[in-house]
């Protein structure tokens, strides 16, 4: 989970250095892919593990605010070209 959760925002910073659109976007949907997979090692833990609830949707919301900003901008990039 740390590494997917942190590998979102190593994707962030290539696609700020990424030479054309398509590599940006590229970049970003890694990003979010990490982040999606973020969220499957968050159900598991709470399935497994028994987390305490709270602390599973405070994560997960913390998760889903990234998703919806890397959305927002594939969708606007693409919508550019």
């Amino acid at each position: 989970m740390l590494r997917s959760g942190t590998s979102a925002g190593a994707h962030y910073a290539e696609g700020q250095r990424s030479k054309s659109n398509k590599d940006f976007i590229s970049k970003l949907e890694g990003g979010l892919q990490e982040l999606e997979e973020t969220l499957y090692w968050l159900d598991l833990l709470a399935e497994i593990y028994k987390a305490k609830p709270e602390t599973v949707e405070a994560i997960r919301k913390e998760t889903s605010e990234p998703i919806a900003i890397f959305v927002t901008i594939v969708k606007r990039v693409k919508a550019r070209n």
